[in-house]
């Protein structure tokens, strides 16, 4: 409740919050607002803003782009939220190992996480993607194959600062076994700047997902911001409502992600707030 109080007091937290949640809202209400699919044929193409009922203009195909748009946030948070889930429990289990264990299971875990972190993300998520059939749950796993190893390294180390605390060896003392340590007495004093490390992967995870489909990677049947953009870039100077809107919508996310993360992290980690400012 602390916490709690103390954001509501952080203004960018705020921010960005607030901003997050039109997002969201305008993601759960699109069928609603858009019950056509975004798919559809609505009026003549390159139907400027505010033309024939269109508040964003139509697309080459004279397709709604603000129906795209909001049917396009609908499939950022669902990859941006669920990529940062796996690539949170991927780098969780991974870097609780390394560091509860330590000694040569530390050391060939922790090469393992260098070997990921020397191979661009993108490049990577690139080569999976390609390797298998574009889809929305392959964009998933793929995005949080590619986004843990910060997340292993992060909780590596805090199990490294707590693995020998008085807490702990006192729950060894009482023979409690090593998963009951991990998870009910270290992890859930690691936790804090986990979660803000997955909430600014969540804001990664949108931006990967764009790029791919602005490469023509992502799920072909899903509309999404990557996609219009992708698919406006040729005719740009004609239509420029076809990239710009999307682009802001992912810009606009993107930064309320971020800003909500930094004030996660200066009411869940005051030390290293002070030490920043």
């Amino acid at each position: 409740m602390d916490a709690a109080r103390a954001f509501l007091r952080h203004p960018s937290g705020m921010v960005g919050l607030v901003v997050l949640l039109v997002v969201v809202v305008i993601a759960l209400i699109a069928p609603i607002v858009f019950p056509v699919s975004p798919w559809e044929m609505v009026s003549a193409p390159f139907t400027p803003p505010g033309e024939d009922g269109l508040l964003l203009g139509g697309d080459t195909l004279g397709r709604d782009v603000a129906a795209g748009v909001a049917y396009g946030a609908r499939v950022s948070l669902v990859i941006g939220i669920a990529s940062a889930m796996a690539a949170m429990v991927i780098g969780v289990t991974i870097g609780a190992i390394s560091g509860y264990f330590g000694g040569k299971v530390d050391l060939v875990l922790m090469r393992v996480t260098e070997l990921f972190q020397t191979i661009p993300a993108f490049v990577l998520a690139i080569l999976l993607v390609a390797t298998f059939n574009p889809s929305l749950l392959t964009i998933i796993l793929t995005i949080g194959a590619v986004s843990w190893p910060p997340l292993a390294r992060l909780t590596r180390a805090e199990f490294l600062r707590l693995r020998n605390r008085e807490f702990v060896e006192a729950a060894l003392c009482q023979g409690e076994g090593t998963l009951q340590i991990v998870l009910g007495h270290i992890l859930p004093n690691a936790i804090s700047p986990i979660l803000v490390v997955t909430s600014l992967t969540v804001a990664t995870a949108i931006l990967l997902e764009s790029a791919l489909s602005f490469m023509g990677l992502g799920d072909p049947n899903l509309m999404s911001w990557g996609f219009m953009i992708g698919a406006g870039r040729t005719v740009i100077r004609n239509a420029w409502w076809m990239s710009v809107f999307p682009g802001l919508a992912i810009l606009i996310t993107v930064l309320a992600i971020n800003l909500f993360g930094e004030g996660l992290s200066d009411v869940l980690n005051p030390r290293v707030s002070r030490r920043r400012s």
